[in-house]
C-alpha cells in the first residue's frame, strides 16, 4: 500500500515551526511503523494514512458545505480516532462529544454547533427524541463509518489554511451550558509540536489513551503521539486494572492521566516489570497534592512525571519539567513552547515576583472564541496586555497565579464558581437547573467541596420544604446528568440566605457547607 505524496515544504512557518493542515499529521510518520493498535485491529502509518483517506471520503459524499459541523458521540476506537483529522480533510469541522455525556447535553451541542451530521452507536442515537434532533441533522451509525474506512473510496489531504476552523472542543464554564470552542489547524497543529517536544517522544513511544477524545488533553494524546512518528492505544477502562494491564501487553511507555485515576492506579499492586514499563506520566484537568506526587515517584521511579497546567481555550499553558517536580512539587511551571504566560494586575500591569495576578495566555496556541456566542467570547478572549510580544487576542483565564523569583508559576485560585471534579469541568448552573426541574424545588445552589480521590466532588443545596423531596431530585439528576455530575450529597435547607441586592449568598453558603 503506497503512502500520499510527502509534506510540501512550502507551508507557513509560525514561530520556527512549519504549519501543516492538520490531516497531514500522517505523513509524516514511517510507513512501516505502528500508528495505532487496539481491539478493532492494528494499523501502520500508511495503513491509516489509508483508512483516513476512506472516512474523509465518505465524509464528504455527503455534500455538506465547507465548514459544516459533523459530531461524533461514540466510544474510543479507529473512527474515534481518525474523526478529528478526517472532517477536517474533507472541509468540515469536527464536533466530538463526551460519550458519557447523556440526552439532554448531547441535544444542547448539536442545536448549539448547528451540526448536521452525528455518528453515533445505535443504543446512543436511539436515547435521542426527534426534537433532541435539529433539524436537517443526518444520524448514521458508527459501523456505517467503520464501513466505509475498511473499503470505501479515499481522498488526499487538504490544502486548508492554517487559521481555518478544524474542531469545537465544548467545553463547560461556570454559568450556563457547555461553551464551543474554535479551534484552528494551526492550534492543533502546534500543540501538537509543543507536547511532542517537551515531552521528548519520539517513534518509540507507545501512548495509553484513556482520557476521553472530547478532551483538549485527551485529542492531543493522538495528535501529539502521531506527530513523533509512535503509536497510540485507545482504551476506554473500566477499571484501574484495565490501564495496567494495557501497560503490560503492550509494553506502554506513556500515560496522561488525572488526580483520580493516580489516585485508583497508586493503590493497585503493580508488578516491578511492568511499573519499570512507563517512562513518562503526564497529568492535567488539576493539581497532584505533594502525597500523590510522593507516591508515583515511589511505584514509577523510571518514569518522568509531567505536571500541566491547561485551558481548552488556549490548549495547554505550563508544564512542569521532572527534574523540578521534587524541589517544587506544588507549581505549575513554565510556559510550554508556543505560549507566553503572563501574570497581571487588575490594571493591566505585569505583577512583581510573589505577587498575585490573572494568568494571561498570549500566542498561536490562542483559540479562536466561542462558537457562535460572541458576548461570551468577548468576556474571555481580550486583547494582550501592552508588554506582550506576541500581541494580538490573549485568553484572560480568570485564575489567580503567582510567579516566583525562579519564574516558576503556582496557582493561587480561581475566580469563578467552576467545579472540576476528577478531571470533568463541571457547570454549577447546569445541575441547578436540572435539580429545580423537580417538583417542589424552589432553588438549588451546587457547590465544589474538596474530596482525596476526585479533586472536588458536587454538594447540591436545594431549597425545599419536604426533605423527601431529594430522593426525587437524586432520581432525575441520574436520569438526565453524566455520571461526573451527580453530586455526592444533597442538602434540603428551609431558606437560603441573600445578599442585600436579595440575590442568593453563595459566599455564605460556600462557607457554611464547606466548599
Amino acid at each position: 500500500m503506497e503512502l500520499s505524496p510527502p509534506l510540501p515544504t512550502d507551508s507557513p512557518m509560525i514561530d520556527g515551526a512549519q504549519v501543516r493542515p492538520i490531516d497531514h499529521l500522517l505523513l509524516r510518520g514511517d510507513p512501516a511503523r505502528a500508528a495505532l493498535d487496539g481491539r478493532s485491529g492494528s494499523y501502520n502509518y500508511a495503513e491509516l494514512e489509508e483508512t483516513l483517506g476512506r472516512l474523509a471520503g465518505w465524509l464528504a459524499g455527503f455534500g455538506l458545505e465547507k465548514g459544516a459541523r459533523v459530531a461524533s458521540w461514540i466510544a474510543k476506537g479507529p473512527v474515534a480516532a481518525l474523526m478529528p483529522l478526517a472532517a477536517p480533510r474533507a472541509g468540515l469541522v469536527h464536533v466530538p462529544v463526551n460519550p458519557l455525556l447523556k440526552h439532554a447535553q448531547v441535544a444542547h451541542i448539536l442545536a448549539d454547533s448547528g451540526a448536521l451530521l452525528l455518528i453515533g452507536t445505535a443504543a446512543r442515537l436511539d436515547s435521542l427524541s426527534p426534537d433532541e434532533v435539529p433539524a436537517g441533522c443526518q444520524l448514521h451509525r458508527e459501523d456505517d463509518a467503520a464501513c466505509a474506512m475498511s473499503g470505501g473510496q479515499a481522498i488526499g489531504p487538504s490544502a486548508a489554511a492554517p487559521d481555518g476552523l478544524a474542531t469545537i472542543l465544548y467545553t463547560s464554564g461556570s454559568t450556563g451550558r457547555p461553551k464551543g470552542v474554535m479551534l484552528s489547524h494551526a492550534n492543533l497543529w502546534l500543540g501538537a509540536v509543543a507536547v511532542a517536544d517537551y515531552l521528548q517522544l519520539t517513534q518509540a513511544d507507545r501512548t495509553a489513551c484513556v482520557l476521553p477524545f472530547s478532551f483538549d488533553y485527551g485529542q492531543n494524546q493522538l495528535l501529539s503521539t502521531w506527530y513523533a512518528g509512535g503509536c497510540v492505544y485507545p482504551l476506554d477502562y473500566l477499571t484501574p486494572r484495565d490501564v495496567m494491564k494495557l501497560v503490560d501487553r503492550r509494553d506502554i511507555t506513556t500515560l496522561a492521566g488525572v488526580p483520580p485515576l493516580w489516585v485508583q492506579l497508586t493503590e493497585l499492586d503493580w508488578p516491578e516489570a511492568v511499573a519499570a514499563k512507563l517512562r513518562r506520566l503526564t497529568n492535567s484537568g488539576g493539581a497532584l497534592t505533594r502525597p500523590l506526587v510522593a507516591k508515583l515517584r515511589a511505584l514509577f521511579p523510571q518514569a518522568d512525571l509531567y505536571p500541566m497546567y491547561g485551558l481548552t481555550e488556549a490548549f495547554r499553558s505550563t508544564y512542569l519539567p521532572p527534574a523540578l517536580v521534587d524541589s517544587h512539587p506544588d507549581s505549575m511551571g513554565r510556559a510550554i513552547p508556543f505560549a507566553e504566560i503572563l501574570v497581571v494586575r487588575t490594571d493591566g500591569g505585569i505583577t512583581n515576583d510573589e505577587e498575585p495576578g490573572e494568568l494571561v495566555h498570549c500566542g498561536p496556541l490562542v483559540a479562536q472564541g466561542y462558537w457562535g456566542d460572541p458576548a461570551r467570547t468577548a468576556e474571555r478572549f481580550k486583547p494582550a496586555p501592552a508588554t506582550s510580544v506576541y500581541g494580538g487576542m490573549a485568553v484572560w483565564s480568570g485564575d489567580t497565579v503567582r510567579r516566583d523569583a525562579d519564574g516558576l508559576l503556582y496557582f493561587v485560585g480561581r475566580d469563578d464558581a467552576m467545579i472540576k471534579s476528577a478531571g470533568n469541568r463541571i457547570s454549577p448552573t447546569e445541575i441547578e437547573e436540572a435539580a429545580v426541574g423537580v417538583s417542589g424545588v424552589a432553588e438549588a445552589v451546587a457547590l465544589g467541596i474538596k474530596d482525596e480521590r476526585l479533586g472536588q466532588a458536587v454538594r447540591l443545596l436545594i431549597r425545599a420544604g419536604d426533605a423527601a423531596v431529594a430522593h426525587a431530585v437524586a432520581a432525575h439528576l441520574k436520569s438526565e446528568l453524566p455520571n461526573f455530575m451527580q453530586p455526592k450529597d444533597i442538602v434540603v435547607r428551609p431558606d437560603f440566605p441573600r445578599n442585600p441586592n436579595g440575590k442568593i449568598d453563595r459566599v455564605a453558603l460556600a462557607k457554611a457547607h464547606g466548599a
